[in-house]
């Protein structure tokens, strides 16, 4: 019921809001020919009966049986439309704003007999309409262009100093990687590629940090082939992240979730990876040792569950001259990591995915998600503690990347 009750909540605000935005369309399409704006209006609003449509057939159906394109391509031009008139009527708000306020007496609004007032005021609406519609427009033009960046793997190179880092260990090559969401990987051989770049940076260690999946084990069936050659010398290990509990779908017991659960942990063990629940293990080299700590999920927000345990995990670390930290919601470190565990020195997280969505170019960085985390990409320092927070592998919803790649992290500690 909650279900449906949200469906409609959406659908009568996507309804009114393109109302509004349709006033602004027919304004600045009046002076088109009739079978002009009979086609751009159809296509307008043939967006909207499909996203109803939609949206009233998904209470009623689980959505993994929804078929894949739908899922992944069809509900993401729909919302990305939806977003994009969202931010159009903004712009058509400040217009509607400045004409109440001239109403209101600052200013008078005349719309009689040619006058210069009369000809400021709809010149100024023209422009307000036609500028929403081209950031809107825009983006949704954006959000289209970023399907192609879905597979376009970047390495983020990274090189760490520590002073009490053990000897051995100067020089390590870490490669970290982090929300795979299997579920929504359709070209295994794009996904070959990054696989393969991993490879080619020939790390001593490789470092999972969560959300294999995005919500199934059965997500992993036909991909244990590929993402089984992720290997390096010294071991991949890995840990669970919030999708990987399978707390985000409807499950017809208690029992059946659990045995996800188990087949999921099954599968870390047929790819070969070492998966650490709330636990730590020594890493050795030549003698000398460092602590590799591995939590389940655990998030400062309210609405992640918290299945981490970092002092069960923690507990027999404490010899160690150098700890690792495998943590998948980087709110985490703050939280707890910064204020009751300081000699944990490298905590290493994803999550975020960097939304998929911002800009990164030299000197500055920018993304809707930094509004929700402080810490969402790249690396982060508090004191002697540090944090690496890697963008994603794969994607989540929208099937795209714009300004935000998928990464592949490569660390070397010095």
């Amino acid at each position: 019921m909650k279900r449906l009750l949200g469906s409609w909540v959406f659908i009568i605000t996507m309804v009114l809001i393109d109302l509004y935005v349709f006033q602004s369309l027919k304004l600045v399409t009046s002076t088109l020919s009739p079978k002009w704006r009979f086609g751009i209006h159809t296509a307008y609003w043939s967006f909207t009966a499909a996203a109803v449509i939609l949206f009233l057939v998904i209470p009623y159906v689980q959505f993994e049986s929804i078929p894949k394109f739908i899922r992944i391509y069809v509900i993401a031009i729909l919302f990305g439309f939806f977003i994009a008139k969202f931010i159009a009527m903004i712009f058509f708000l400040v217009d509607d704003a400045r004409r109440i306020l001239q109403w209101g007496g600052l200013k008078t609004y005349q719309l009689v007999k040619g006058e210069n007032g009369a000809t400021d005021s709809i010149s100024r609406s023209l422009f307000l309409s036609w500028l929403g519609i081209g950031v809107g427009g825009g983006l949704f033009g954006t959000l289209l262009y970023g399907f192609g960046n879905k597979y376009r793997y970047r390495v983020e190179k990274v090189k760490l100093s520590f002073k009490n880092l053990p000897e051995s260990f100067k020089g390590l090559k870490i490669v970290q990687i982090s929300d795979i969401h299997s579920g929504s990987l359709d070209d295994h051989a794009a996904v070959e590629k990054g696989i393969q770049k991993i490879l080619n940076l020939q790390p001593d260690i490789i470092f999972f940090t969560g959300d294999l999946v995005n919500n199934t084990a059965s997500e992993m069936e036909n991909k244990i082939s590929l993402f089984s050659a992720i290997k390096a010398p010294m071991g991949v290990y890995s840990i669970f992240g919030n999708h990987d509990y399978g707390d985000y779908v409807q499950w017809p017991s208690a029992e059946a979730k659990k045995e996800n659960l188990e087949k999921l942990k099954k599968v870390h063990a047929d790819l070969g990876w070492k998966l650490l629940l709330n636990e730590n293990i020594a890493i050795e080299k030549n003698g000398e040792q460092i602590a590799l700590i591995g939590i389940e999920n655990w998030g400062a927000r309210a609405n992640f569950s918290k299945y981490g345990n970092l002092k069960k995990a923690y507990q027999g670390a404490e010899p160690h001259p150098f700890k690792i930290l495998l943590s998948h919601d980087p709110s985490h470190w703050e939280a707890e990591v910064c204020k009751d565990f300081t000699d944990i020195d490298l905590m290493l997280s994803g999550h975020t995915h960097g939304m998929q969505f911002g800009v990164e170019i030299p000197g500055f960085r920018w993304s809707p998600v930094q509004y929700v985390y402080r810490q969402w990409g790249g690396l982060y320092k508090k004191s002697n503690q540090h944090l690496y927070v890697n963008r994603g592998f794969g994607f989540l919803g929208y099937p795209g990347r714009v300004g935000i790649l998928p990464e592949i992290t490569y660390i070397e500690l010095a």
